[in-house]
């Protein structure tokens, strides 16, 4: 409706000084015409608009219910968009400073082109929306692993938008999301020929980093960050406190992986290796920042590093990396690349990583506990270990034969041989 004017154009009022109403021509019988107004659980007034009558009162029943129930969510709250939400979860969240950077650079490459402008409380309601990100991401080429870990970002912005309020459920975990699976392949570890080949051809001033990584199953960060003070050299154990992070081209200390300092038993052999290493070049004391670029300097005296002043000192991965690419072509392990080929997964799947999984494996094959061989190598959980190395285990027929040869095994007999009978015996 509109107030009415007469011919020359003024407001027409009643008897009693009302002004007169009349239809709007271009409006009336269009539009949200409908209004439910009612009081939220904090007592405040709300109102929202419907185009039909039956919308306005079945929103009405719902608004009632949930305010009944405690469930009430503001029907607006949602309509902040999925990149402002994300951004809030990144900036407000704790997180690991090098956690946050991939985290804002994954989304802001594969999920904020797609989704970043759709209201949160949209794609709340629209799974087949979260579904189409998941396909956009498959044409681009992107791994199934990759993509799980994106995914695993996006579900968690939801699950914070949840917990606020801000909508009822997680579209991430509709089942009609569905990521493209994810074939992993079995883990196949070096040989002992190959880690002592690496150790052979690296460059002497990194040569006991492959001691460090297959004897105590050391992380590359955690490496580059070992420090002769970490070593209980009496009792024979080193304490795993730091590792060297990459933050935008620079190096930072931070705590180990899942902020999570640790013990590991030192084996005899790594610690004559790391002995001679201190005495042939001895450590250098490098200050870097703490946990993040602008965090507090931190001093260590390690076994590992490098002229540079650009890293103050320590070792930077990319560096060290194209010594260890050139380490695996020369023992063998890769193939030599011809001229203007680039070095692929191959590589990829057999750096310094791969020291770790030898420890792992090692351990592993003489029956060691999972639950001990976890926690020496820094893993979230046993489950993880057992996940990825199961297979690595002796089976039960394997441990019941040694077993049981060694109790049947007389004390005269072969170490390995059948016992045979002795002449003249019965």
């Amino acid at each position: 409706m509109r107030r009415k004017r007469g011919p020359d154009g003024k407001f027409l009022f009643a008897s009693n000084g009302k002004p007169l109403m009349e239809r709007d021509p271009a409006r009336y019988g269009k539009g949200k015409r409908w209004r439910v107004r009612y009081l939220d659980p904090d007592g405040q007034e709300r109102n929202r608009s419907f185009e039909k009558k039956i919308d306005a009162e079945n929103f009405k029943k719902e608004v009632e219910a949930d305010v009944l129930r405690g469930t009430y969510i503001d029907p607006d709250a949602g309509r902040i968009t999925f990149r402002k939400q994300a951004e809030d979860v990144i900036n407000n969240r704790t997180l690991d400073p090098g956690t946050r950077l991939e985290m804002r650079k994954r989304l802001s490459k594969h999920v904020y082109p797609v989704i970043g402008s759709k209201e949160i409380g949209r794609l709340s309601q629209r799974p087949s929306l979260i579904q189409e990100l998941v396909k956009s991401m498959e044409k681009a080429g992107l791994a199934p692993s990759y993509i799980e870990v994106i995914m695993a970002h996006v579900g968690l912005v939801f699950s914070v938008a949840v917990d606020d309020e801000l909508i009822t459920k997680n579209p991430v975990k509709s089942s009609t999301v569905v990521l493209p699976k994810v074939v992993k392949k079995k883990l196949v570890p070096w040989t002992a020929e190959q880690v002592l080949g690496m150790a052979d051809v690296l460059p002497r001033q990194y040569a006991a980093t492959v001691a460090a990584g297959a004897g105590l199953g050391l992380r590359q960060g955690e490496i580059f960050g070992l420090s002769p003070d970490d070593i209980d050299w009496l009792r024979g154990v080193v304490h795993v406190n730091r590792q060297v992070k990459v933050l935008k081209n620079r190096l930072v200390f931070a705590l180990p992986k899942g902020e999570k300092t640790r013990e590991v038993p030192l084996p005899e052999s790594v610690k004559l290796t790391l002995s001679e290493h201190m005495r042939e070049f001895p450590p250098v004391d490098v200050t870097l920042p703490w946990r993040d670029l602008d965090g507090d300097p931190a001093t260590a005296r390690l076994f590992f590093s490098h002229a540079s002043e650009l890293y103050g000192g320590a070792v930077f991965r990319d560096r060290f990396n194209d010594l260890w690419h050139r380490a695996l072509e020369e023992v063998g392990i890769v193939p030599k690349l011809a001229a203007g080929q680039k070095r692929g997964m191959t590589y990829r799947e057999h750096g310094m990583h791969a020291l770790r999984h030898y420890f792992v494996s090692v351990l592993l094959a003489e029956g060691e506990s999972v639950t001990a061989v976890a926690e020496w190598a820094g893993h979230h959980s046993a489950k993880f270990t057992l996940d990825v190395y199961g297979h690595l285990m002796p089976t039960s027929e394997q441990r019941m034969r040694k077993t049981i040869d060694a109790a049947l095994r007389r004390p005269d007999s072969a170490a390995d041989g059948p016992q045979t009978a002795q002449e003249g015996s019965e």
